[in-house]
């Protein structure tokens, strides 16, 4: 039997913290309630625990829901972040999904509705927890710029530097040599690397895509490898400096 789901709940409103918890314990899940943004990324960060879910609070002492999200997304953790809030304009649901949420719930919230998209995110980013999938042979070993990477090892230098790459960011970048020169949208990265519906509203794959650059561009800014094709997706480009790559 399979142990129950662990939710991290973030909400310093303490009498809604208690009564989110006793609710979704009353269906079988595992919560842990803090109080603020410093204890959630320790929570996450620090301990041994798998979190599967995050519901996050906006305005917490300290430290903004928003803050925490971002760290999170900036650190490679792409745990399911459900934001609630009791802002209700546009624009501060944008910069919820901007910093990385998956979604948005506004304050007050139907219980009904909470509990539907925990379970809709639970099944749709189930956390995986094996290694990261076996690299075909073809992969054994690849090479651009500065990089140099032995897929079968999962051992990567830049400029001469060993780099470690958390398991997504392992399979991000084996997806994008496999699909080298090849137009490549964002549905089809979160179906094929993520293994989630490709409809699903989530700046995941960006943030990821930027740490990439981050770790492989010589200037991030102006990426020459991880290109972005706007309006359509993203193309990986070995060698720029070739004629064909044009």
């Amino acid at each position: 039997m399979s142990s129950p789901k662990h939710i991290l709940v973030v909400e310093d409103e303490r009498h809604l913290a208690v009564g989110i918890k006793f609710n979704l314990e009353a269906e079988g899940y595992r919560v842990t309630a803090v109080g603020d943004g410093p204890a959630a990324l320790r929570e996450l960060e620090e301990t041994d625990d798998e979190i599967d879910l995050v519901i996050l609070d906006i305005m917490l002492p300290g430290m903004s829901g928003y803050t925490v999200c971002e760290a999170l997304r900036e650190r490679g953790n792409d745990v399911p972040i459900l934001i609630l809030s009791a802002r209700t304009l546009s624009e501060d649901r944008t910069r919820g999904f901007n910093v990385g949420a998956n979604q948005y719930l506004s304050k007050p919230f139907d219980l009904d509705e909470l509990l539907s998209r925990v379970n809709n995110l639970l099944t749709h980013y189930t956390r995986r927890h094996q290694s990261p999938r076996p690299a075909p042979t073809k992969l054994a070993a690849y090479e651009f710029g500065t990089a140099k990477i032995d897929f079968s090892q999962y051992a990567l230098t830049v400029a001469g530097k060993p780099v470690q790459l958390t398991k997504r960011e392992w399979e991000l970048l084996a997806f994008f040599v496999e699909n080298e020169g090849r137009l490549v949208t964002r549905q089809e990265i979160l179906e094929q690397v993520w293994q989630m519906p490709g409809h699903i509203n989530t700046r995941a794959p960006d943030q990821f895509i930027v740490r990439l650059r981050k770790i492989f561009e010589e200037d991030p800014t102006n990426p020459r490898h991880f290109l972005t094709i706007r309006d359509l997706g993203y193309r990986f480009i070995s060698r720029p400096d070739e004629p064909e790559a044009a």
